[in-house]
């Protein structure tokens, strides 16, 4: 296919389906070629900027997606958590450098991946604490607030010093105090005491 046919499947599969985001091996039927040929005519799009790759396999039209979005592409099982959830909530006023995920698996080829969107930080944890959110794929403000202050324990570093709180009162104390039984102890007291929550 030509480099204008290619721009013109993947706005028209946008536009049409809203699907943003394609794997190699889908891109390869659609060109009715090997994944080898596939991969040849891939690195000639992205010179010439119709395609842009943004995962091991996973591309899509340049500047177009989000990282919710690409998330799941790159760990079905991962959600986006911490310090990038409370800044997606309007709970901290910095920009996270990294995008901070959740996820039961282990990623053995890389824990930190680079893509066009920026540094996706996957952390490995284990039920309780892992707990997807039942929509969508960004973790509620509450839950947030407990993943950051468990990440930045575990980090060994202080949650107050990285950042900066602000309408920390928008959280559902129930809520908060329900989902802190999940957590170890000191992450409990580390928000009561320290945070003043409740």
């Amino acid at each position: 296919m030509k480099a204008r046919d290619w721009s013109r499947y993947l706005e028209e599969q946008s536009r049409k389906h809203g699907k943003l985001l394609f794997k190699n091996t889908e891109l390869a039927n659609v060109a009715r070629t090997t994944i080898g040929s596939l991969n040849v005519e891939l690195s000639r799009l992205r010179k010439y900027g119709v395609i842009e790759r943004y995962g091991r396999g996973v591309y899509g039209l340049p500047g177009i997606t989000s990282p919710e979005i690409l998330l799941p592409e790159l760990d079905s099982h991962a959600y986006i958590t911490g310090g990038s959830a409370l800044f997606f909530h309007n709970l901290i006023s910095q920009v996270p450098v990294q995008i901070t995920s959740f996820t039961d698996r282990r990623h053995g080829n890389a824990r930190v991946r680079m893509t066009p969107m920026g540094s996706f930080r996957f952390v490995s944890v284990r039920v309780p604490i892992y707990a997807p959110p039942e929509d969508g794929v960004i973790a509620g403000p509450e839950q947030a607030l407990c993943d950051f202050v468990y990440l930045s324990r575990r980090d060994g570093t202080d949650p107050n010093t990285q950042v900066s709180f602000r309408n920390l009162d928008r959280i559902p104390l129930p809520r908060l105090k329900d989902l802190l039984n999940h957590y170890p102890g000191t992450v409990g007291r580390q928000i009561r005491e320290e945070m003043g929550l409740f």
